[in-house]
Order: C-alpha cells, then sequence, then structure tokens
C-alpha cells in the first residue's frame, strides 16, 4: 500500500510495520484520527520528525485576502483557510536527557496499526538512543466519536535492558512552526500565526489555552488533563505560556517498572460565544472524559462502531486489498462526518489542509450518498449545515442578480471562497446537488419533520435559482445557458446536460414539496403560479443530442470541438491543467472527470439503454481523469452495462486513491469523495442498486477479480442485507417491515427469517469494452489466470502482475 512493503493488506487494519520517513506526511494522512468535530492527522506522538503537523475544528477558519491580476464585478473579496489549531498530542520523552528521536540513536522495530474496528491509532516503538539507553514506548491515540469535544492518548515507557531516568513532557502548543507555505505570500504571512492569546493556566496535571483567530474573530479552546501511573517516586508538574501548555512527568524505571500517562484533551470552539463560556465548556467536556476515563472512551469507541459496521460493512472476497481498502474508506468517511453536528464535511475530511478544508459539491454527490444508507443521521446533520448557510447563498444570488440561493463552489462558514470564476460563480449544479442529497434522503429515510424544518425551504430557494437563470426560448424550450458543469476542462458552456437534467429534477421536487406543505410554502412566499412555473420549466427542459453522431454532447456544440491531440500527449504532461491553459482544454473534445456520464449515473431514467452505451462509449475516450471524482462514476456506469472488467479496474482506483497515492497529494489529506466512491463502485456499480421515488432495485454481477459481495443498507426504517456471488443474490430482511424489491426486473418481496435467494440471469451480449485515452487506461487488477474470458460479458480481461 502506498506502493510501499512496509504497509500489510489486513482486512480490518492498516498497518505499517517500519518507518519510513520518504512517506511520513503521506502516512500522517491515511493514520488520521477524526469525529467530524476534531482532526488529528497521524503525526508521530513526539511531534518531529513531521511531513504536515496537523489539530483540526470543524469549522475554525482564518480569512485572508484572494488576488485578482483585474477586480470584477460580484468576485469574492476573501477566502476562508482551516487553520492548524492547538495541537493536544504532542507527548516529548527524554531518556537519561536524550530527547527520544527516531532520526538519532537506533530504531529497532517500529509499528503503527490504525484498528477500524476499535476506531483507535497503535503505535509501538523499541529504540536505543545514541548512549545506548534501550526503551519500548506503547501509544494509542483516540478521538472520541461518543464524547464528542475529547480526544485522548494513552502513553507507556518501559526500560528494555537497566533503570532510566525518563522525563515526559504532555504539551498543548498552539501557533506551532508549519512547514513553509507555497504560492501567495500573503496566504503564509496570515496563516502563520493565526492564534491570538487570551488565557492561559495550569495546576496540578492540568493545563489550558484559550485564543482567538486574527482575521475571524473565532474563541477557541484547548485543555488538558492527566492520569499518571508509575513507581512512586514520579513527580507530576505543571505550567502554561501564551502558546504553551505543559505538564512535565518525571520518574526513574527500574527493570520490569513503566510509567504509564493517560492524556485527556478536550476542546471548543465559538464564533459569538464570549471567552469564559468557551473555556467553561472545554472544561465541562474534560471533566466528563476524566470521568469517563480511558478504558470507558475505548469501551464506547467499540460499541459505537461495533454498531457501525453491523450496518455499515461490505465485503468483498477475491481481492484483500479492495476488502482492506473498503473498510479503511468507511472508516474515514464516518470519522469525516459522524459528529459534523453544523457543521460541513470538507473535501479532504479533517485529515489535512488541502483544497484550504474547504467544502465542495463532493459531499452532497458522492459523501452524502454513502451516508445516507449508512450513517443516515449525518447526513441530516449536513444538511442543516447548508440550510444555515442559506442567508450568504441567498445575498450571493442577488448579488448575481439572481432569485433564491446560489450555493458556493467552495466555502467553510457558507461564503463563496473561489477566485476561479468560472466554477465560482458559474457552476451553479451545486445547488442541485445540494436539493439531490435532499431528495435522496428523504426517499430513504420518510423523514417528514426533515422535510418541513429545512428539506422543503432548501428545495424551494435552489428552485428559485433555476426558474431565474433559466429562460423559454422562442420554441418554448427552457433553457440554461453560460453554465459550468462538473467537467473542470469545459467551463460556461449552454445547456450542460448533466446541469439541466439535475435542474430538472429539483424543479419537480420542490414543486411536489411544497404542494405536498402548503403551509411551509406560503411562509416561503410560493404560491401555486410559482410551483406551476417551476413544473412548466421541468418539462420544457432543454436535453442537447448530436443526431448525426448519436450521443448526447455534454452541453450544447461540445461535439463540434476539434478532440484534443492525445497521441501527442506524454504521460508526464498530466494532469493537463498543470501543463497547458485552461483556454486550450475549453475549446477542446477533453474531459477532465465524469460529467455526461455522472448525468448517465445520477439521472438514468433519462437516457434509454442504448442511449447509455453509445454516451458511455463515446466519452471514456476522452476522458482523462485529471480528478479524483471520476472513477468510482465510470464504474458504476460501466458495470451497469456489463463491462463488468472494466467496472472492477476503475473500483480498485477510487478504493485505492489515497492507499496508493494515485493522485500524489494525499499528503495534503485524504480524498473524501473517491473513498466514498469505493462504496458507490461496489454497491450503486457492481450491485446496480437504484433507489429512485421509493422503488429499490438491484441487477448484480461481478467481474471474475471477485466471488463475492455482501453488504447492508438502511433504507425507510428497514435493514436490508445484500450477499451477490457469481450465480446469485440473496436479500435478507433483518430489521424492520417486509417490502418489495426488484431484482434484475423481477419482483421480490423480503421479510424477516425469509432470505430470497434469486438466480443471476444470464448476461446480453455487450459490445467491446470502450477505449480510454492512450495512456490514461485504468490499471487492470489481477485475474485469477493470465487470460481468462469474462463469461459474462463476452470480454477478455486480462490481469497484471502490479494489481493496480
Amino acid at each position: 500500500m502506498i506502493n510501499h512493503p512496509l504497509f500489510a493488506v489486513e482486512p480490518w487494519c492498516l498497518r505499517a510495520t517500519d518507518l519510513d520517513l520518504a512517506v511520513l506526511a503521506q502516512t500522517e494522512s491515511v493514520f488520521a484520527l477524526g469525529n467530524g468535530h476534531i482532526g488529528w492527522r497521524g503525526n508521530l506522538d513526539e511531534g518531529e520528525p513531521h511531513g504536515l503537523p496537523g489539530s483540526y475544528l470543524n469549522g475554525v477558519y482564518e480569512l485572508r485576502p484572494l488576488p485578482y491580476a483585474e477586480a470584477g464585478y460580484g468576485y469574492p473579496e476573501s477566502g476562508q483557510t482551516m487553520i492548524n489549531v492547538t495541537n493536544g498530542k504532542l507527548i516529548r520523552l527524554l531518556v537519561d536527557d536524550e530527547a527520544f528521536d527516531v532520526r538519532y540513536g537506533e530504531v529497532r522495530a517500529h509499528e503503527r496499526c490504525l484498528d477500524f474496528r476499535a476506531g483507535l491509532l497503535h503505535r509501538t516503538v523499541d529504540w536505543v538512543s545514541p548512549a545506548g539507553r534501550a526503551v519500548r514506548v506503547s501509544s494509542s491515540r483516540l478521538v472520541s466519536f461518543v464524547q464528542r469535544s475529547v480526544a485522548a492518548v494513552c502513553y507507556e515507557v518501559e526500560p528494555l535492558d537497566g533503570p532510566l531516568r525518563v522525563v515526559v513532557q504532555s504539551e498543548l502548543v498552539a501557533n506551532e512552526q508549519l512547514p513553509a507555505a507555497e504560492g501567495d505570500p500573503r496566504v503564509a504571512a496570515v496563516l502563520e500565526t493565526p492564534l491570538v492569546e487570551r488565557e492561559d493556566a495550569a495546576k496540578g496535571a492540568r493545563a489550558g489555552l484559550v485564543h482567538t483567530t486574527r482575521q475571524s474573530g473565532l474563541c477557541v479552546a484547548a485543555v488538558m488533563d492527566h492520569v499518571v501511573d508509575g513507581p512512586d517516586d514520579v513527580e507530576v508538574q505543571a505550567e502554561s505560556f501564551p502558546h504553551l501548555g505543559r505538564v512535565t512527568v518525571t520518574a526513574t524505571l527500574g527493570p520490569g517498572e513503566r510509567l504509564r500517562l493517560v492524556k485527556l484533551v478536550a476542546y471548543d470552539w465559538s464564533g459569538s460565544r464570549s471567552v469564559p463560556a468557551v473555556r467553561d465548556q472545554a472544561d465541562a467536556a474534560l471533566a466528563a472524559a476524566r470521568r469517563t476515563g480511558w478504558d470507558g472512551l475505548v469501551a464506547g469507541q467499540r460499541s459505537y462502531l461495533e454498531s457501525f459496521w453491523d450496518r455499515a460493512d461490505v465485503e468483498v472476497e477475491g481481492d484483500p486489498e479492495i476488502q482492506q481498502a473498503v473498510r479503511f474508506s468507511l472508516f474515514h468517511v464516518l470519522q469525516a462526518g459522524a459528529r459534523a453536528e453544523g457543521r460541513a464535511i470538507a473535501a479532504k475530511g479533517l485529515t489535512g489542509p488541502g483544497y484550504d478544508g474547504h467544502c465542495f459539491w463532493d459531499t452532497e454527490s458522492f459523501v452524502l450518498p454513502v451516508l445516507t444508507y449508512v450513517a443516515p443521521e449525518s447526513v441530516a446533520h449536513s444538511l442543516r449545515w447548508r440550510h444555515s448557510t442559506l442567508p450568504a447563498a441567498t445575498e450571493r444570488a442577488g448579488r448575481l442578480g439572481l432569485e433564491g440561493a446560489a450555493f458556493p463552489w467552495r466555502t467553510i462558514h457558507g461564503e463563496e471562497c473561489s477566485g476561479y470564476w468560472p466554477a465560482g460563480t458559474a457552476a451553479f449544479h451545486v445547488n442541485a446537488d445540494i436539493a439531490d442529497a435532499v431528495v435522496r434522503y428523504l426517499d430513504a429515510t420518510g423523514d417528514g419533520a426533515f422535510e418541513r424544518g429545512v428539506g422543503v425551504e432548501l428545495l424551494v430557494q435552489t428552485a428559485r435559482l433555476w426558474a431565474s437563470l433559466g429562460y423559454h426560448d422562442s420554441r418554448g424550450r427552457f433553457r440554461i445557458d453560460g453554465v459550468t458543469g462538473p467537467d473542470e476542462y469545459s467551463a460556461v458552456a449552454d445547456n450542460n446536460v448533466y446541469t439541466n437534467l439535475m435542474a430538472q429534477q429539483n424543479l419537480r421536487a420542490a414543486a411536489e414539496s411544497a404542494s405536498r406543505h402548503p403551509d411551509r410554502a406560503r411562509e416561503l412566499g410560493t404560491d401555486e403560479e410559482e410551483i406551476a412555473r417551476w413544473r412548466a420549466a421541468a418539462e420544457a427542459m432543454v436535453l442537447p443530442y448530436d443526431d448525426e453522431l448519436e450521443v448526447h454532447p455534454q452541453a450544447d456544440g461540445f461535439t463540434d470541438h476539434e478532440t484534443w491531440d492525445f497521441a501527442a500527449t506524454t504521460a508526464d504532461r498530466y494532469p493537463l491543467l498543470l501543463h497547458f491553459p485552461y483556454f486550450d482544454l475549453y475549446r477542446r473534445q477533453v474531459v477532465k472527470q465524469a460529467d455526461l456520464v455522472l448525468a448517465l449515473h445520477r439521472r438514468g431514467d433519462a437516457f434509454s439503454a442504448e442511449q447509455k452505451a453509445r454516451d458511455f462509449a463515446y466519452y471514456e475516450r476522452l476522458t482523462v481523469r485529471d480528478s479524483s471524482l471520476s472513477a468510482c462514476t465510470q464504474a458504476v456506469v460501466a458495470a451497469e452495462l456489463g463491462h463488468l472488467g472494466l467496472a472492477g479496474d476503475y473500483l480498485a482506483e477510487a478504493a485505492l486513491m489515497d492507499l496508493e497515492d494515485l493522485e500524489h497529494n494525499t499528503r495534503d489529506g485524504l480524498h473524501m469523495a473517491a473513498l466514498a466512491g469505493s462504496w458507490i463502485a461496489l454497491v450503486e456499480g457492481l450491485a446496480v442498486m437504484r433507489d429512485r421515488g421509493g422503488s429499490l432495485s438491484f441487477a448484480p454481477r461481478l467481474p471474475e477479480t471477485l466471488t463475492r459481495l455482501a453488504f447492508k443498507i438502511s433504507v425507510r426504517g428497514r435493514l436490508i442485507a445484500v450477499e451477490v456471488t457469481a450465480a446469485a443474490a440473496t436479500y435478507t430482511l433483518v430489521k424492520g417491515e417486509p417490502m418489495g424489491l426488484t431484482h434484475h426486473g423481477q419482483q421480490v418481496r423480503v421479510s424477516l427469517s425469509h432470505p430470497r435467494t434469486v438466480a443471476i440471469p444470464a448476461a446480453s451480449p455487450v459490445l467491446g469494452t470502450p477505449a480510454q485515452p492512450p495512456g490514461r487506461e485504468p490499471a487492470r487488477r489481477p485475474s485469477r489466470s493470465p487470460i481468462e474470458p469474462d463469461t459474462t460479458t463476452g470480454q477478455e480481461h486480462h490481469g497484471h502482475p502490479s494489481g493496480g
């Protein structure tokens, strides 16, 4: 994993059996812990060496200037950047006055293990100091799912070859030094020391710091307490300074003795409450953690995860790497959203500073579709956060001369933070993506209270945007001109198919929801005339089609553009955006990420099977996948069309995006959308699960690299288990009332204690596997034999010894 021999393939953990400083930053990301509120990168306990230090609180950001060569009306004036808050992970060790540092002395053994079932990061090191003193250091770290504001470390030291004098320094550090920032020096200046000291205190085994951010004015408190167990002569001392809290533990350890330190850390922050209020809430969380204790926190963590895995686990047989990767992915997606209550789920979660910690449309289009079926309560919280940003979105729409809400392309607090106007202004599809997430959540949960309280308004305000942005042309068709779709190698086009179809769904959903809740509609100023306009726009929506090529152009005129010269583009010139001007990309047929193909996935009801097959083949040869968002969508449509070997290859690309650092930026944090994409590629792809309008259907088939797929989904108060082999699928109702579903077009009714096993019908012949641009084919997964016919599709699937 990470193309490195130090990683082992195991089904329930990620284990590194050695330490390689060359990939330290990447391992800090993959070993990160979080709960959606707190994020701790997997830095070494002693803090140094490090790739990127990282301690984050969801929603804590600093303002920074957005540079423009030339100003323009409607451009955002300032950006928001997630900052590194007070580091509570640090535990430094001195052995006979020599600092424990893996760069010095001798590391005889080093192992780290991220346990997906326990929610703990374990580390064990056998180290010999430069003076020849041998010591074993063991630590376990958690960020609590149960006690949202709490993180903890259990740290143990024991001598290996005689008595030792040890000093342990447990610290809180604010404004810690970060690696030099690349790019705009003004950004680096703003973020170098973002925290201003307000209070510091220390007593006994406790210490605490309170700061405010310089520009955004947020108040952040971090407090720590310790439980120390060791020899009788242990001494404990606490001290504090404006940006440092320290508790020092001193002991002499004889043979067979050990020093055990449990560090409890609590955080709180607010943009409106006073310094004393924020400090007191952090103190209260710390008091609760001390009462729970380390063992109680560990037990609570395991219990929380047992419940999660009982309803969310995905079992994959035939490819151990994919099995490990999908559990790794689900664990990190859970960490990104589990306790994000009232806050966004960022594109990198809380695993690193990539993308400035911003939330994009990735959340609604990739992360929430997974959480809807495995942790729906987190979806409700995420959409409530979007609802809380409506004032900024409606203000933005007004500034652009539009009605309703214009949600931002990228943000932390709710304001648009993109200085790139073709996305920050013209990528209006984010509105429809949010509406799509609302519709999916309501279909899957039937949460009427949520619809009345939040859902109606989100749907109404997004629909108003489309009604004012589009217009009826001279032929009565409803057009949406001058927008940017999901593909970032195209911009400001007319009638982007994905945007139009998702807007159509948005308009229809708003009309239906407003009609179901007429009193709420009246409160929002919606009347029958407005609802009728939404329905008329939806029915008249333009769907471009190229009659000559018999495919849907991504947007008006796209198929008339010159095709990119892929043959002349060498591998070292990808990603294209780093080597060619956007002007060249915008005027040619080249696709960064699934766009029209994403429409085939999310609005498959708008296309015939023949149209899907032709469209997919056409766009495969144009899509270079310079985005981590693409592979899972291509896997879904490939599987639906019977290209099972190709679907399996795209599944692997999504699942291994960070574990093999395929985009070469895992050091900055994990790709939450790609991680979620591994579930999407398996469940919506290979199992062809569709849940539309209360109708649940499956059409599963496996590629020859897999022998079994099993998963569970929560839908409409029920828990359904699905097991797929090459020959049959078994549907089991684990909880809830009997219900009907569809299997390859066949009606199946499931009830408690009565699993239904149904044969998988023989697949219809399909055309040959579509080609990709030269050199941009997905890496092949290994076959059970070098060349083995795929009897379900008529394809040959060629194994590759590299395994992707």
